[in-house]
């Protein structure tokens, strides 16, 4: 059986280490995350450029703290490339990169499906690439971010990327590239299927006689208190929900429907399943 590496989480760091430049080549959702993540950490904003053709409003107010969005190029040098675009646009935009870059650089990439070997063809010859999947609690700075990089990383541009990386909630660092598929289907892909059990018990309240809005309000406070209290908790999530079953109760009666053999765990396999295969297809 081959072996699986483990996945290393990071400690977040007591300051932010990092004096340089950093670069952020697109600040749309994630990217625009990130930004407000690292002003959060303290970072100078005179020393962020944000590559952004259509910025919002949000990311234009940025400018009147200091950060330098659309500046001229030209002169820019920075130990650290955020590329946070949409990976449609991905060959047109990374060669354009390079000229960014220096010995030292380190570049950082949160575009689903794109793999280290996509980025490096397109970057100067051993370029340090980190690869990473942010999901979208990131926006409240409560996201999980997995990062794998290649061997040109060094430890200290490992230690920026997780840094830059750390702004937007945790971070796990995998060694094994392939694994980038079903972190996709889990963490990255996993908030919609949060989403779509508060719509789905949300309607099941409906139709057990709640009204529509009640039932909402009702699904949307559960599903986000008991992900707080996941959170908080040190225990496994089995025991978090054997703690709310009493034998014989209407919670037993429930977990008896959605643990059936034909139920929510067979359910999330397929799903994990077909998300991983798709993100490999993407990947190419």
């Amino acid at each position: 059986m081959e072996k699986r590496s483990t996945p290393e989480r990071s400690s977040p760091p007591a300051s932010f280490p990092y004096a340089g430049n950093v670069v952020l080549v697109g600040a749309g959702k994630m990217g625009g995350a990130l930004l407000q993540g690292w002003l959060g950490l303290g970072v100078d904003p005179a020393r962020i450029v944000a590559i952004e053709p259509q910025p919002t409003a949000t990311i234009e107010a940025f400018a009147a703290r200091g950060v330098r969005i659309n500046p001229d190029l030209a002169s820019i040098c920075s130990d650290a490339i955020v590329i946070a675009v949409k990976p449609q646009i991905a060959a047109e935009i990374i060669p354009n990169i390079a000229a960014l870059m220096s010995p030292s650089t380190v570049v950082v990439s949160i575009m689903a499906g794109r793999t280290i070997a996509f980025l490096a063809g397109a970057l100067p010859h051993n370029a340090a690439v980190v690869r990473a999947m942010p999901n979208t609690p990131a926006a409240i700075g409560r996201g999980i971010t997995v990062a794998v990089a290649n061997p040109f990383v060094s430890s200290a541009q490992r230690q920026l990327a997780d840094a830059l990386l750390r702004a937007t909630g945790a971070v796990e660092w995998i060694d094994d590239e392939a694994m980038m598929d079903a972190v996709t289907a889990v963490s990255g892909s996993g908030p919609a299927y949060v989403f779509l059990l508060a719509e789905s018990l949300a309607r099941a309240g409906e139709k057990a006689g709640l009204p529509a809005e009640l039932a909402m309000r009702l699904a949307r406070a559960t599903v986000a208190g008991s992900g707080e209290l996941l959170q908080r908790s040190s225990v496994d999530a089995a025991v978090l929900r054997q703690n709310v079953t009493s034998p014989g109760g209407t919670t037993a009666a429930a977990l008896d429907v959605l643990m059936a053999p034909a139920g929510l765990d067979v359910l999330m396999e397929r799903a994990i399943a077909a998300a991983t295969r798709r993100s490999r297809e993407l990947a190419g």
